[in-house]
């Protein structure tokens, strides 16, 4: 599978623009997005993740987040999204979709074991902790590649510079 280029992104951003219900420049938008996808793409070169799955779950993860806590049902929400605009914003085997939807639904509270595309969505995820001044724990992050200094520090780095837009 390729990885989807940024044209191909284009209809799902427009739609996420307004469909995002929180502020697109706080700390679970599109800057949060974009440095998922960053990361994730990184790790998935090393952990042999599909980047098709790892973009998409980059920028669905948290498109339907109520509120910037807790919002214990968004990951829910956003699975049933993913299948909701799955064919017409975007395409995935019936393999990946199911990957999407549960790295998607589990994102928040997921273990550190199981498929390494998921862990991989979740490990991009988790590096970006350092939005919120949290140092990624490398005991939660699940590939080595997540867990290896140089990746949390380069997380850091990019948290700290507002990197992908403004947070």
């Amino acid at each position: 599978m390729r990885s989807r280029s940024a044209t191909d992104l284009l209809p799902l951003a427009r739609f996420l623009r307004q469909h995002f219900a929180l502020d697109w420049y706080g700390i679970h938008g599109a800057a949060h997005w974009t440095r998922v996808r960053y990361h994730g793409l990184r790790l998935a070169r090393q952990s042999g993740a599909r980047a098709d799955v790892v973009t998409l779950f980059a920028f669905l993860h948290d498109a339907e987040r109520r509120d910037d806590g807790t919002d214990r049902g968004h990951g829910a929400r956003g699975a049933r999204l993913a299948r909701r605009l799955h064919g017409e914003h975007f395409r995935l085997d019936a393999e990946g979709l199911d990957m999407l939807c549960h790295a998607i639904e589990f994102h928040s509270a997921g273990p550190v074991e199981g498929d390494i595309t998921v862990r991989t969505c979740w490990d991009a995820d988790r590096l970006d902790l350092a939005r919120l001044g949290i140092r990624p724990d490398p005991r939660r992050l699940s590939t080595a590649a997540a867990r290896h200094p140089e990746a949390i520090a380069r997380a850091e780095r990019m948290a700290r510079a507002g990197w992908g837009g403004r947070t």
